[in-house]
Parts: structure tokens; C-alpha cells; sequence
């Protein structure tokens, strides 16, 4: 790691010191999310110097592999239409509609203005971009149903020359409807004269365009798909959505729900200002104060209670405390289950029931060691029997608040991830300091 930071410093140092020539020489030898490392790096005017100083298609590479809060739509943006056309030119149609989706339409039409063949991109952008029709690629390899073993072979050869990497050959018939996949080990050892007919696999799996792009991934990873098809109503194959647009799939929604379920916004950019960090998480925080006044006016209520019995204080913490990890715990499992669309209706009261028994169990065992630490340390039974009944109680409700909770807001349409941790901090706050001080108070005093 620490190696190629060396090597993006003195490229950017190259730039820096204005041996432009000496970084494009040298770039060439860079893989593209190297160089891509290297650009982020650079301010956004040296990034339009090197982009410019770059053959199209080492620049076109490289702003494809950027970071989306690096923005090379920007920098596609300031460059002169024509050498952005040419860039965009170079670019893979996904990747080039990507880009370019993120610009205003004013930009954007005057860079596709400037490109010969548009059709590709512009059908790309007609989808919104979080779906299966603006992940896709239209670049694929397709058949004719009614090609022998030789002729598909020599139309796979045909297309390959205009398609960069393909994992799967699609058969389609005179409608260019998909029908199969055409299975490579069965092309290879087929007699030439063989019908294809005969040896394709059926596509039993396809997307519509219209698909939210996390449906796509966890569809091609529960069936190790390389690819996926997308078809239109008529069954017509539109395109074809890989792998490696999945990965990035994955990790842009798991960085998202990683920001929800802290309560910052995925609005917010990892690499953005400050202030654009205090408006994003800001009004979270105002939502965490009122569930944290709640709390304070239970233990207002109770200061009677804990004036005359100081050792209720000790224990306060550690009862809330011990509840909210264990309904972090049971949260945690409970929306990665949703987010996995592990939950249906049927198994709502399922789920619950497993995270109160949960919470149940382990609040028994917390509870007993809690308590008799409490006697143990001369505080005597009785408030150990408070400690343990308040520990045990208020992890039975953190299981109940993690498993109820998610669920219970995303039917409502609410987005569990960045809704939930707030709730049920202030369940178990809530009912924590309830239990123990309304314990001790009807026990103790």
C-alpha cells in the first residue's frame, strides 16, 4: 500500500513541477485505477492539464475508474467539447453514459453533440441510473437460434473485434428475442454442422431495464452469474450488465448503508467539506437530542429515588448502556436480513420472536452477573435483585426494539438503515432507566 502512494505522489509531483511530458511517458505503464488514484489526487485545474496531455484512451480509462466523489464528469466538463467527444468516444457506452449522466443537460449535449455515433449512449441515459438499464452495457455477442456450431463460431470471432471482454454469447431469434445462452465447452466440442438449437441452454435468467441495481446484484450473486441479461416486455435483449458493474454496485450500497446506519446521510460525500458534513449529519444529531431529553426526563422523575439510593447511579450506564449494544446487535442482523430481502410478511412475527428470546437469554446472563456483583459489593439482595430484574428487562426489550423496529418502519416506507439505531437508542435509554429506577423505587424504598 504504502508503495503505490510513493508512486501517485511523484506522479503528482511530476505534475506539480510542471514535467507533463515525463507523466505522460510514465503513464503509460500505470493500470487504469492506478492512474485513476492519480488524478483524484490532483486539484481539479493539474487534473484538465494532465487529462488534455493524455492519449485519449489512457484518460478515458482512468476517469472511468475514479471515484464518484472525485467527479470526472466535471473535468469531462471543462475540457474542450471536441476532446471530451473523443474521450467519451473511447469509453465503454456504460461507462461513458455514467459520466455523463451526472453532468446538466446543457453539458452534457454539447459534449455528445461533438460524438459521431451517440445512439448507444443516449439510449444508456435514458434510464434512470441506479437500474439495470443504465448499468448495462449494449455491447454483448449474440446468435441467431438457427446458426450451426461453425457459423456461431465464426459470428462469436465477428463480434469479438468490437467488444471488449464477453463471458457469455446470447442466442436470440429473428425478433432478436432472447431464447439462450450458448454454452462455450458445447460450441467448442460441437461437430461443425450441429445445430445450436440443439446444445443452448435456456436463459431462465433475465432483468427488465427498469430493475433497481441491487435487485440485479443479489440476483447474479445468488446464481454466480459472470452476466446478465436485460430484456425489454417483448422478451428483446437490450444489453447485458457484468460483473464488475455489480462490484461496484455492492460497494456503493454498502458504503451507503454503513452512512445510514450511523445517521449521516449517503448524500454526504466521504471526500466532501465540512460544511457539508454539519448539514448532513446536523439534523440527526437534533433528533438523537430530543430521544436523549426523553431519557434525562425519566431520570427526572426518579431523582428522589437516586438521592436516596446513590448506588442507583453506578448502575444506570451500564443498564443502558449494556441494552442499546444489544439492540445495535439485534438491528444490525435484522436490516442486513432486509436489505437481503430474507424477511417476508409471513416471517415478520418470526423474526421478532427469535431477537426477544435473544434478548431474553442473554439479559438472564448478563443480568445474574450484574446483580450479584451489586450484593456482592455491599450494596445488598435487594438491589442486586433490582440490578438483575432492570438488566434482564431492558435486554428483552432491546431484542424486541432490533428485531421490531426495521421492520416495522420499512413497511411503512421508511428506510430502516438511517431511521432505525435512532429509535431504538431511545427504547432502550427509555426503558432501562424506567426499570430500574421504578424497580428500586417499589423495591428499595
Amino acid at each position: 500500500m504504502s508503495e503505490a502512494l510513493d508512486h501517485v505522489e511523484r506522479m503528482v509531483e511530476l505534475v506539480r513541477s510542471g514535467e507533463i511530458s515525463t507523466f505522460v511517458r510514465r503513464a503509460h505503464d500505470y493500470e487504469p485505477a492506478d492512474l485513476a488514484d492519480v488524478l483524484s489526487a490532483l486539484d481539479d485545474d493539474e487534473r484538465v492539464t494532465v487529462v488534455q496531455a493524455l492519449p485519449p484512451e489512457l484518460s478515458s480509462q482512468a476517469l472511468a475508474e475514479m471515484p464518484e466523489e472525485a467527479h470526472a464528469e466535471d473535468t469531462l466538463a471543462a475540457l474542450d467539447p471536441g476532446r471530451a467527444a473523443e474521450i467519451v468516444e473511447e469509453l465503454e457506452d456504460d461507462d461513458a453514459a455514467d459520466i455523463l449522466g451526472e453532468l446538466d443537460p446543457v453539458k452534457q449535449e454539447r459534449i455528445l453533440a461533438a460524438i459521431e455515433h451517440r445512439a448507444e449512449v443516449d439510449t444508456l441515459l435514458r434510464y434512470d441510473e441506479e437500474t439495470a438499464g443504465g448499468r448495462m452495457t449494449t455491447h454483448l455477442v449474440s446468435v441467431r437460434d438457427t446458426a450451426t456450431a461453425a457459423e456461431a463460431l465464426d459470428e462469436i470471432r465477428r463480434q469479438a473485434e468490437q467488444v471488449e471482454e464477453f463471458y457469455q454469447v446470447f442466442v436470440v431469434d429473428g425478433n432478436r428475442r432472447l431464447i439462450g445462452i450458448l454454452p462455450f465447452k458445447d460450441l467448442v466440442v460441437s461437430r461443425p454442422e450441429r445445430q445450436i438449437r440443439e446444445f443452448m441452454a435456456d436463459a431462465d435468467i433475465s432483468v427488465p431495464p427498469d430493475l433497481d441495481q441491487e435487485e440485479v446484484a443479489r440476483l447474479m450473486a445468488r446464481y454466480n452469474l459472470p452476466s446478465v441479461a436485460v430484456v425489454d416486455e417483448a422478451g428483446r435483449l437490450l444489453g447485458r450488465v457484468t460483473f464488475d458493474d455489480v462490484i461496484d454496485v455492492v460497494e456503493a450500497e454498502t458504503t451507503e448503508d454503513m452512512l445510514k446506519f450511523g445517521g449521516v446521510s449517503p448524500d454526504e460525500e466521504l471526500g466532501g467539506a465540512w460544511t457539508e458534513a454539519v448539514r448532513s449529519r446536523l439534523p440527526w444529531l437534533y433528533v438523537n437530542l430530543i430521544t436523549a431529553f426523553m431519557a434525562g426526563g425519566v431520570v427526572f422523575l426518579f431523582k428522589e429515588s437516586i438521592q436516596r439510593t446513590v448506588a442507583l447511579a453506578v448502575y444506570m450506564p451500564i443498564i443502558a448502556g449494556m441494552g442499546g449494544n444489544a439492540g445495535t446487535q439485534a438491528l444490525a442482523v435484522t436490516v442486513r436480513r432486509i436489505a437481503l430481502g430474507q424477511i417476508p410478511r409471513d416471517l415478520f412475527f418470526s423474526v421478532v420472536r427469535k431477537e426477544v428470546l435473544v434478548g431474553m437469554t442473554n439479559g438472564l446472563a448478563i443480568g445474574v452477573v450484574v446483580g450479584a456483583a451489586a450484593a456482592l459489593m455491599g450494596e445488598g439482595a435487594r438491589l442486586g435483585l433490582v440490578v438483575f430484574l432492570a438488566m434482564t428487562g431492558n435486554l428483552l426489550v432491546a431484542g424486541f426494539a432490533g428485531g421490531f423496529i426495521p421492520v416495522l418502519l420499512d413497511r411503512m416506507g421508511v428506510d430502516p438503515a438511517i431511521a432505525s439505531s435512532i429509535f431504538v437508542t431511545a427504547f432502550t435509554d427509555v426503558c432501562g432507566f424506567l426499570l430500574l429506577l421504578g424497580l428500586a423505587g417499589w423495591l428499595l424504598l
